[in-house]
């Protein structure tokens, strides 16, 4: 008998949450076959079937919370009834000694009797489930016909016959459940604190516990770059402005390595990274996940912009691989767009800072002629480890981006 566990699937994950099966027990199953699907800190993982068999028994009820070495199903392995216990012992180690090779979210080939399967988010599923709709009626208008929240509530408002009561719908906030309190007998609402919003929960405190957080503020002069964005858009060239942000930051972290590095403290020593690997916290159903644009310090403006966009939208539709979330060595937070003047953000641990980008708004500035102009000002936080740089540095570093970012003609000659 071959035991399938909840195994590290990427970055020291301690547990996760059963959201659906696959299969059903008495189903037979290939090598490589997905069997579960399961909701990691930063996405949903598909664990897949170590070898042919059947399948015995599910141990886990979905929406069970479980830590990693717990056995999910069994499988009676086609040739288990020559094997000795020796030979399934060593079978039922697969899972776990290779979690790095097949426990991600794939493509399916064409002709797999799985590729037909419903592509929906988790929180997608779960809209469907509180308004009773069976999802595999719905029609997808995703990306490769994956279902949306938006797909759901319009065959809602189809099968309702033209009522368009959906508001009561959650869209943008966990799921809420009615409760009742044992002591008052007072009703009050709960949010679920587990999965992905547990696993942000716990890193997060991790860092702000280990780390000593020092905030430096700082003022940027956007009114260049946004002159030179329009002079590019003339010539067809659409460059998002924290393009920029992530290029000029991946020059500064070059002068100032420390920034871009982890404390090993067991080893006692700073390590420096040699490439810049920069993480772009995003905003998704789920709860804040980190895609990662790797080498950004050997990419070019335009193949940054893309890579960026691309990532954003996998991140919406929870289709980022391990790949795609793991690795960073400096993240960055673009909140102006949300209308943020100001923050203390948490940095990703293990990495040593963060740069958060706040509202751009005009306003009257004092120029080197003592004139009033009108400029576009932003506010940036630099968040890093006092452990490994001191408050200098951090201004030193802050102000190479700057200057960067308010001479991008200088910025240009930078580029390699």
């Amino acid at each position: 008998m071959i035991e399938v566990k909840l195994h590290d699937i990427g970055e020291g994950m301690t547990e996760g949450d059963i959201l659906s099966y696959l299969v059903k027990e008495g189903d037979n199953v290939s090598v490589d076959q997905p069997l579960v699907e399961v909701q990691t800190e930063k996405m949903v993982a598909e664990l897949t079937s170590p070898a042919n068999g059947t399948v015995k028994e599910i141990l886990i009820d979905t929406g069970k919370t479980i830590t990693v070495g717990t056995t999910i199903l069994t499988i009676a392995s086609e040739q288990s009834a020559d094997s000795t216990p020796a030979e399934e012992e060593a079978a039922a180690t697969i899972v776990s000694a290779a979690p790095q090779q097949k426990s991600m979210i794939m493509e399916r080939p064409k002709g797999d009797p799985l590729s037909n399967r419903v592509k929906a988010a988790p929180y997608t599923r779960k809209v469907a489930r509180e308004n009773g709709v069976d999802i595999t009626l719905v029609e997808g208008t995703g990306r490769a016909g994956r279902i949306t929240v938006e797909d759901v509530l319009r065959y809602v408002e189809k099968r309702n016959n033209g009522q368009t009561k959906t508001e009561a719908i959650p869209v943008e906030t966990p799921s809420i459940e009615k409760e009742t309190s044992s002591q008052a007998g007072e009703q009050f609402d709960t949010i679920p604190f587990k999965g992905r919003r547990k696993q942000i929960a716990m890193k997060m405190s991790q860092s702000l516990f280990t780390i000593p957080h020092v905030c430096h503020y700082e003022e940027v002069d956007m009114t260049e770059l946004l002159n030179f964005r329009k002079e590019l858009k003339a010539m067809d060239e659409n460059i998002s402005v924290a393009a920029f942000f992530i290029k000029a930051l991946a020059i500064a972290l070059k002068e100032y390595p420390v920034f871009n590095a982890k404390l090993d403290e067991e080893n006692e020593v700073i390590r420096l990274e040699k490439s810049v690997h920069m993480g772009i916290a995003a905003d998704a159903d789920e709860g804040l996940i980190v895609p990662v644009i790797r080498d950004a310090d050997k990419k070019s403006l335009r193949t940054i912009h893309q890579e960026m966009k691309e990532l954003n939208e996998k991140a919406k539709e929870n289709k980022l691989s391990v790949r795609e979330i793991t690795g960073s060595t400096f993240t960055i937070s673009n909140v102006g767009p949300m209308g943020s003047i100001g923050a203390t953000p948490i940095i990703n641990f293990p990495e040593t800072g963060l740069m958060a980008f706040h509202k751009t708004k005009k306003m009257p500035v004092v120029n080197e002629h003592d004139e009033i102009v009108i400029r576009s000002m932003m506010n940036v936080t630099m968040t890093f480890d006092h452990r490994v740089a001191d408050g200098g540095t951090a201004i030193a570093f802050t102000n190479r981006f700057k200057s960067l970012i308010e001479n991008p003609k200088k910025l240009m000659l930078e580029l390699v």
